[in-house]
């Protein structure tokens, strides 16, 4: 039988597209240990092999709900190897204790996650770095036809976490935040008074009322909550001006995020819950 008779009924498989890689992969040598206390918000005490480690949080919020102890904490190598603390505070595990384990399972060692729970990320620079990233793969739909990202773009007296433009499009301005807390099944911010929050807010509504786009990217670092909504219960301030910039045309962009020991990668957007009468 020829060759060309051996090919005739052969169909090759279709090609199939490569998996996207997650947009921010963690660096390798991340330790994982049991947390054990927070000081002035940002050292946090850790247990590692049985000795004390402490690391660096960059998170200013109360991290509500997430100072547990004995619970894993996920930390990365500092990048510069003179700093005094040598892990920086990643993610922490979030045990999802409504869930009963089975009678016949032994308890957990501290520092290891249980079964059922997730990883929430607390690295409040994970947002501005999510979002250069996600621009940069034309993962961004609110930023389609726009070519460039600057970073910390200086605006009057202020700085805002990014500026995108592109040819005959109007200047993008963007503020990012980081959700952590989940309350009465949406995704909330802020998880303490924030009064620079609401700074940012007013300056979003005076560039959009000078003619220019303004968005908030919101990246909500766990699985949990089917929403998004400003979180009156903690500052109630923040909450009114939120909606007020809804209104006003500031573009709100709650983002989830995919997080693992691995790496962090860009979710669905949620939607935003509709102010409460």
């Amino acid at each position: 039988m020829s060759s060309e008779s051996k090919l005739a009924g052969f169909n090759p498989p279709a090609a199939t597209a490569a998996p996207l890689l997650p947009l921010l992969p963690l660096p390798p040598h991340c330790v994982e240990a049991a947390f054990v206390q927070r000081r002035k918000r940002f050292s946090v005490l850790l247990q590692h092999q049985g000795a004390d480690l402490w690391v660096h949080s960059n998170n200013s919020g109360s991290m509500l709900g997430l100072c547990l102890p004995g619970a894993p904490v996920l930390a990365s190598p500092a990048s510069n190897p003179d700093r005094k603390l040598k892990y920086t505070q990643e993610c922490v595990w979030l045990a999802q204790r409504a869930v009963p384990e089975p009678p016949q399972k032994p308890p957990q060692p501290e520092g290891q996650p249980a079964a059922r729970g997730f990883w929430v990320g607390v690295n409040t620079s994970t947002p501005n770095r999510m979002l250069e990233a996600a621009f940069h793969a034309h993962r961004l739909p609110f930023a389609q036809g726009y070519t460039t990202l600057v970073r910390e773009a200086k605006r009057g007296q202020s700085r805002l976490d990014g500026l995108i433009t592109g040819p005959g499009l109007p200047p993008l301005w963007v503020e990012c935040k980081n959700v952590t807390m989940v309350e009465d099944d949406a995704a909330c911010f802020p998880d303490a008074a924030s009064e620079r929050g609401q700074k940012h807010l007013r300056e979003l509504m005076d560039i959009v009322a000078n003619g220019e786009r303004a968005a908030m990217f919101y990246l909500v670092q766990r699985p949990d909550g089917t929403c998004f909504a400003p979180a009156d219960f903690i500052d109630p301030a923040y909450a009114a001006l939120f909606y007020e910039a809804l209104h006003a045309g500031v573009e709100m962009y709650p983002f989830r995020a995919l997080v693992s020991p691995a790496a962090i990668d860009l979710g669905s957007l949620l939607p935003v819950r509709p102010q409460l009468a």
